[in-house]
């Protein structure tokens, strides 16, 4: 993660040559000199200070308004920094930057989606993570870690981590069951079409779910942890079997089309204990509890003893490439995802945590469903951040409704889907 060094370091020198007198630093005359040659000072998490007369703007989501704003005043009493936060979503923050960081009109410390991190690196829209890099990378999760890093530079500055998991209703079903043999089994007794009734659902159309599918028998999207965009991983010998067994579900398990199959119709038939288990993620936690469910939470059944590997998405900070106050910026960004913050963030708005000491605590741990979460996060892929997976949503995509809606070929589907993914390619890059 130290390729940013090369390109960045004449920002750093000048960076500590204005803060030459910052923590441990000390104006001395050079050996023989006249006196006015400064010592230069390595700007660390432990000594970097803000700019003089700094004030910052943070762009963030407003169900993260009251954490933001106790950070701020905190950081505001240790610092003398005012922080001003603007309500942005973190899905628009990337598109917004484009066009208002160059413009000296972008907040100083954003957020976004780790899958964004690709496109605001190549536009050079974002700063590396430099001088909290260590102290990041010791603290961080692994999968959390290879979110926020791209081409080998670490970026981000994570806080949140999700994905999903298995939900089940346990007056239908007492215990998870531990692989897809258990629920084929009962979906033999439970299924009922005739009275809209089924053992497991999970968005059909989205490939976000079935991408588990494929990668639980070796399919992946890109090759070099998702870095790699020549090779492509969607139609391998995995990816196929993984396909095949999508089609035994369809006849055996839920026998629907895809458009059958959204977020509501979901929620409505696992909320009037007409579905048994619910492929989904944490933002469903509490509709299922207003439903008055009692439900469980558990990682993904395994298929033929293998995991399931589940797509997971990290939120984290980043700084502005054009803020006028980088060192304001990244003081705040590390202070609002460092340990504490994310402990309070977690108590705060039940964010599960990027951090590993506050993952492991057991304020997390003994809640049954965070350490189902974070268990499946730990056995997932973190989606993509290639600029190219923009080529890939569509034609996997409809590779899936030809396998599971026209029972059509899965290495022909699988076959076809990569083609077009490769030809999209080649008129880009």
């Amino acid at each position: 993660m130290r390729k940013w060094q090369g390109a960045t370091l004449s920002v750093i020198m000048a960076f500590t040559l204005a803060a030459c007198s910052v923590g441990g630093g000390t104006n001395s005359p050079a050996a023989g000199g006249t006196g006015d040659t400064e010592e230069v000072v390595e700007l660390t998490a432990e000594n970097l200070q803000p700019e003089e007369g700094a004030t910052l703007v943070i762009w963030e989501d407003k169900n993260q308004q009251s954490f933001v704003e106790e950070r701020a005043r905190l950081f505001e009493e240790k610092y003398g920094v005012t922080v001003k936060m603007e309500e942005l979503p973190p899905t628009d923050q990337v598109t917004k930057l484009t066009t208002d960081g160059p413009a000296g009109l972008a907040a100083d410390v954003v957020v976004f989606p780790h899958d964004k991190i690709g496109s605001a690196s190549e536009a050079g829209l974002i700063l590396p993570n430099d001088i909290f890099e260590a102290e990041t990378v010791a603290n961080t999760s692994e999968n959390a870690l290879k979110a926020v890093t791209f081409k080998d530079i670490l970026y981000g500055y994570p806080y949140s981590v999700e994905t999903y998991a298995l939900f089940y209703n346990k007056a239908l079903y007492p215990e998870a069951p531990k692989n897809f043999e258990e629920i084929v089994s009962f979906a033999k007794t439970f299924n009922d079409v005739k009275s809209n009734q089924y053992a497991l659902m999970w968005e059909l159309q989205q490939f976000y779910y079935n991408y588990a599918f494929l990668a639980s028998q070796g399919g992946y999207i890109f090759g070099d942890n998702g870095m790699n965009s020549e090779d492509l991983g969607l139609n391998n010998e995995g990816a196929q079997k993984g396909g095949e067994f999508l089609k035994t579900l369809k006849s055996e398990v839920l026998p629907l089309k895809m458009g059958d199959v959204n977020y509501d119709i979901k929620k409505g038939l696992f909320s009037s204990g007409k579905l048994a288990m619910d492929i989904n993620g944490p933002w469903t936690i509490a509709d299922y509890r207003n439903a008055g469910i009692d439900f469980g939470v558990a990682p993904l059944p395994a298929i033929d003893g293998k995991p399931m590997t589940s797509f997971s998405g990290v939120k984290a900070y980043y700084v502005n490439a054009f803020t006028q106050y980088p060192n304001a910026a990244k003081l705040f960004a590390a202070f609002l995802s460092n340990e504490e913050a994310q402990m309070t963030n977690f108590e705060m708005n039940g964010t599960l945590p990027a951090n590993s000491n506050v993952a492991a605590d057991p304020k997390v741990q003994e809640d049954p469903i965070n350490k189902a979460f974070l268990e499946q996060f730990n056995n997932s892929t973190p989606m993509p951040s290639l600029p190219a997976m923009d080529s890939v949503w569509g034609p996997i995509t409809s590779a899936m409704t030809d396998i599971w809606d026209g029972g059509k070929d899965v290495k022909a589907s699988l076959d076809n889907a990569v083609k077009q993914i490769q030809e999209s390619l080649a008129t880009v890059q």
